[in-house]
């Protein structure tokens, strides 16, 4: 069973090359990130027309997530962490869907990136990633197979990037950004990249500006948690980082784990 995460940049302008991924690829699961549309805008039948069935959490122009399964329609457990965005009377942000999918508890989140820092996007973000553990808590007392994954924004070690130096002032790689991350660990979950990539060096960001895709000045923002009851069961994970390269292409990569049954 291979679960994949991709934050999109976009679903209508990038549908071409995500159908292309899904045909080309087969996830049982796709999780996608920063669908820009409203609810109503969403090209679910684009995805049944290739055997996927969907469900979204979108909003217009800004963030939306959306999980497709392979053949069946994911049984939605919760949208949203119930925070509200950093602007007064704004609302909540859609950026977390939850799911079963044969078996498996999916949760699909595109975490807020936090510049500029210092400020009160910084602040959302940590309260954002707060929230996010005390989800996470939840979860794991239930003791079900569970995989958290998306665009989480945070850079968790220096390994994870090109160089230290040009993001140090960034919100992705703060010291509060990589503790919270890093709280998530701790309490039990597994990074399945980093797992199969102890010495770092795997990208799954590629900005569009200075050539970093043709420099290869990328960072790894993406990332996949699996409970200890997947933990068992990963077979592989990885990058599928030559879509990066394709036309009108997302700056980012898809990753995925394959899980044994």
């Amino acid at each position: 069973m291979r679960i994949a995460s991709f934050n999109i940049n976009g679903i209508k302008a990038r549908l071409p090359r995500l159908k292309e991924w899904l045909e080309e690829t087969r996830p049982a699961v796709a999780c996608l990130q920063e669908i820009k549309t409203m609810d109503e805008s969403f090209p679910a039948e684009e995805f049944e027309s290739i055997g996927y069935q969907a469900i979204w959490h979108g909003q217009k122009s800004f963030n939306g997530v959306a999980i497709l399964a392979d053949g069946e329609k994911p049984n939605e457990i919760q949208r949203g962490l119930g925070i509200d965005g950093p602007k007064d009377g704004e609302g909540e942000q859609a950026r977390y869907l939850e799911a079963e999918v044969r078996g498996v508890r999916i949760c699909n989140l595109y975490l807020p990136n936090g510049n500029p820092h210092p400020g009160p996007k910084f602040d959302y973000k940590l309260a954002w990633m707060k929230k996010l553990r005390e989800r996470m808590h939840t979860i794991w007392n239930e003791q079900v197979p569970a995989v958290v994954l998306g665009d989480f924004n945070v850079i968790p070690e220096d390994k994870d990037v090109w160089s230290v130096r040009a993001m140090a002032s960034d919100a992705l790689m703060q010291p509060e950004s990589r503790d919270s991350y890093a709280r998530l660990l701790a309490d039990g979950w597994t990074d399945a990249i980093d797992m199969l990539n102890p010495r770092g060096g795997v990208w799954t960001y590629w900005d569009y500006q200075a050539g970093a895709w043709q420099r290869d000045h990328g960072f790894r923002i993406d990332h996949l948690l699996l409970s200890p009851e997947l933990a068992d069961r990963m077979g592989a994970a990885g990058v599928d980082k030559a879509y990066r390269g394709r036309e009108k292409a997302s700056d980012h990569a898809p990753v995925w784990v394959e899980l044994r049954d």
